[in-house]
């Protein structure tokens, strides 16, 4: 496992950890939660698999010319610009999910049927 590879899955994990975890500390300052839902867990753990298999089809090749110092070997610059990309892919990933979620469960709402 390469450092590139790495700094993808951390990324990665720690966008959807974020896009997680700020809902509900949002509602948790409001006092609509006193506790942590499993849900947060279960819909941030099937995005972030969900995510490892995208991200290993989809994400660019990590190539030594990436880095801006133009060194053969990538700098500190190109594993940022990489671990910022992963991160917020790993976000607004999760985002989809869970606001496609919300668009589910509204069609299979008893309001939204038709009578």
């Amino acid at each position: 496992m390469g450092t590139a590879f790495a700094i993808k899955i951390i990324g990665l994990f720690l966008g959807v950890v974020a896009r997680s975890l700020i809902p509900w500390l949002r509602k948790l300052r409001r006092g609509e939660v006193t506790h942590f839902d499993r849900r947060y867990f279960y819909s941030a753990l099937a995005t972030f698999l969900l995510g490892i298999v995208i991200t290993l089809v989809l994400f660019p090749q990590f190539k030594g010319d990436l880095s801006l110092s133009g060194a053969s070997a990538p700098g500190f610059e190109a594993y940022f610009r990489l671990f910022c990309l992963a991160f917020g892919f790993g976000f607004g990933w999760n985002a989809m999910v869970l606001e496609a979620g919300k668009w589910a469960n509204w069609f299979l709402s008893e309001d939204s049927l038709p009578e």
